[in-house]
């Protein structure tokens, strides 16, 4: 069977799974819709958060930026997985014991203003709008090579999907389709390095193949040693030195790790579970799901890279395997012969350099650069797709519950009652999803990049007022307001006069004190402290009551 008809067959078993799931866990009241009735199970939990939080960047781009950058790469794991374990430490269980819907919820109410709620929805819109984009762009990609369609009608076929089950389960639905689409990425993330780990080093384990010695067939010695003399050869940076400044690295790593913590998607499925004791177990589940991708994702990039530079350094154009020119056609992989002899030139001299390669397909093209066969290519897509659309859905339904909860029915419209309130919701997720596909068709970056701004808005807006909205009695209204405003307003400043306004001025000597827009979100995070802990000083203390709230939700051992 040839690989696209396998491809369409895996895709659609998959789609028809999720579709299934959707309409038998069709949300009937909006609390089913906004938090699944709160009485999703840790194990389910577990599983939904990690296919929550394993987004297209983590499996189609992570990788992907690893292999090309080697340790500048780096700071994507690092961040993503340390600010996962702050978030289940530090910020899951105490939000779970507010009890509330929302991120807004919480801020509206710890800060008693409403105000304060409408900033954090705007927050929240702002963060999940760019989070999204690179959802979409993932979807897009994935459709374009292994369905051979136009990268655009991807976008729109995956926007179709998504909308449906997002609309007919809410967070119910959602949480369930997500168990399932865990269930496929892992295995098609897993699988395809397990090949390529026997076929390159003979370890059947990729994590310790990551550290072994390449077969000959591959050149021989160690792995990494490998690729830092192919690197050098072709002019690049050694793989495991990298270019950026330490600075950088520090601010790119901080940005994502808090900006993990301050992600109004992954904080609102520790609302589905039952009580707090849930919580932290599904938190528990949820770090040992997301450890098998993450510590499997270098070994991959690694190979990807090795067999990637191999295969297409001086080699004859004409001679090149099937897999390559069927990624020219998605144009995400591009060869322009500059000296007319017919060989790939693959170097770092950009006067001199031949080929183009989006580092988005890295993981999607492993499979058939190293040969696998057609099956495991059919499994990567499907898994891709099941990466993006997981993480698409949640973040449709902040959107969609920041709209219709927190701006209408606490704000705006509060005498709309719970039939209504679920209408609003469904309309909210029809205009996310519209939006989402536009910015999915135009994308302001790769994958990787575009999520990474997300992470350093969420950053500089909601992590400062979470934290201290937990843990400082003294913090008021006018500190966290003020901060949060200041925050984001200087991080998205940065980021679009750098990505947007002039970005031939994005360059490590532009930026300031060297902080990339990666990066600034760390910057825009200290202002948002500063800001918010000197007006909280200036301005009267909040009320007794919301004193003995934060208390409370900090006592611990109190029945569920």
């Amino acid at each position: 069977m040839n690989l696209q008809v396998l491809t369409y067959i895996t895709v659609g078993i998959t789609f028809l799974i999720y579709i299934a799931i959707a309409i038998w866990s069709r949300a009937s009241s909006t609390k089913e819709f906004y938090i699944a009735g709160a009485h999703v199970p840790p194990l389910a939990n577990g599983l939904a958060t990690a296919a929550d939080w394993m987004s297209a960047a983590s499996f189609i781009s992570m990788a992907g930026i690893v292999s090309y950058m080697g340790r500048d790469g780096s700071v994507y794991l690092m961040g993503w997985t340390g600010g996962y374990v702050l978030l289940a430490l530090m910020i899951a269980p105490y939000l779970r014991d507010f009890g509330k819907f929302t991120v807004p919820d919480f801020i509206g109410d710890r800060y008693y203003s409403q105000f304060a709620r409408m900033v954090a929805v705007v927050c929240a819109i702002f963060v999940s709008f760019t989070y999204v984009a690179g959802q979409m762009r993932g979807v897009g990609v994935v459709f374009s090579r292994f369905l051979e369609v136009d990268i655009n009608l991807g976008v729109l076929i995956g926007m179709g999907i998504v909308f449906f089950y997002a609309v007919l389960g809410g967070m119910k639905g959602i949480t369930y389709t997500q168990v399932a689409q865990y269930c496929v990425l892992i295995f098609a993330y897993m699988v395809p390095a397990v090949f390529i780990s026997i076929l390159m080093t003979g370890n059947i384990i990729p994590q310790l193949g990551f550290g072994a010695e390449l077969n000959d067939s591959f050149g021989g010695g160690y792995l990494l040693d490998r690729l830092d003399g192919l690197h050098e050869e072709l002019g690049f940076a050694a793989y495991t030195e990298g270019v950026r400044s330490n600075l950088d690295i520090l601010f790119i790593t901080a940005a994502l790790i808090m900006g993990t913590a301050g992600l109004p998607h992954v904080i609102i499925r520790f609302f589905t579970v039952p009580s707090v004791r849930a919580a932290r177990k599904s938190a528990g589940y949820a770090i040992l799901f997301i450890a098998i991708l993450y510590t499997t994702a270098p070994a991959i990039a690694a190979f990807a890279r090795t067999n990637l530079i191999n295969t297409v350094n001086n080699a004859e154009y004409v001679s090149m395997p099937g897999w390559f020119k069927t990624w020219e056609n998605t144009s995400l992989i591009r060869f322009e012969d500059k000296n007319g002899d017919g060989l790939i030139q693959y170097v770092a001299d950009a006067e001199v350099n031949e080929l183009t390669v989006d580092r988005d397909i890295i993981v999607l093209a492993n499979p058939e650069i190293a040969k696998l066969p057609n099956w495991v290519i059919a499994l990567v897509a499907a898994g891709g797709l099941a990466a993006a659309l997981s993480t698409a859905a949640g973040l449709l339904l902040v959107i969609s519950t920041a709209i219709s909860h927190d701006l209408l029915k606490r704000n705006l419209m509060p005498d709309i009652s719970e039939k209504q309130e679920l209408s609003f919701a469904r309309i909210a997720i029809l205009f996310a999803v519209c939006v989402a596909g536009y910015f999915g068709i135009n994308p302001p970056g790769f994958v990787a990049q575009v999520v990474a701004f997300a992470f350093g808005l969420a950053a500089s807006s909601f992590f400062p007022a979470i934290v201290l909205g937990i843990f400082s009695t003294r913090m008021n209204r006018e500190g966290a307001i003020s901060g949060m405003i200041a925050g984001i307003v200087f991080t998205a400043t940065y980021i679009i006069y750098f990505k947007f306004i002039n970005p031939a001025a994005d360059t490590a000597t532009n930026w300031w004190l060297g902080i990339s827009p990666e990066g600034i979100g760390t910057l825009g995070m200290l202002i948002n402290f500063a800001v918010a802990i000197g007006v909280c000083r200036l301005t009267a203390e909040p009320p007794q009551e919301i004193k003995d709230m934060v208390l409370d939700i900090r006592v611990p051992g109190k029945p569920d």
